[in-house]
């Protein structure tokens, strides 16, 4: 099972897409009960794609909350167009996910 969440609602000439990413976000500074360091995990860079054309690049850092959320609003897209997303961790970890805007 994926690590993303996608939905999306159209709207007169916009598509609403809202991403929910299921992941630790540890900046490597914390430490866990027994007083030992916790290892840095984050997402590195996360990529959004529509109808196979990349709309978006961003590079992320341990800074951004653990199980991060973006909300943003897609110029145009109609039912059926096809979103795609994906992420690259630290350690090298990746997740996909896909959704068709309905």
């Amino acid at each position: 099972m994926s690590s993303i969440k996608i939905r999306t609602k159209r709207f007169a000439e916009n598509t609403q897409i809202r991403l929910l990413i299921t992941h630790p976000m540890a900046n490597g500074r914390g430490k866990n009960k027994q007083e030992k360091p916790i290892a840095a995990k984050h997402i590195t860079v996360l990529y959004i794609y529509h109808n196979e054309s990349k709309i978006l690049t961003s590079h992320l850092s341990g800074s951004i909350a653990k199980n991060p959320y973006l909300d943003f609003l897609l110029k145009g897209g109609v039912k059926g167009d096809k979103i795609e997303i994906s992420w690259i961790d630290n350690l090298g970890k990746t997740d996909f996910a896909s959704h068709l805007i309905k």
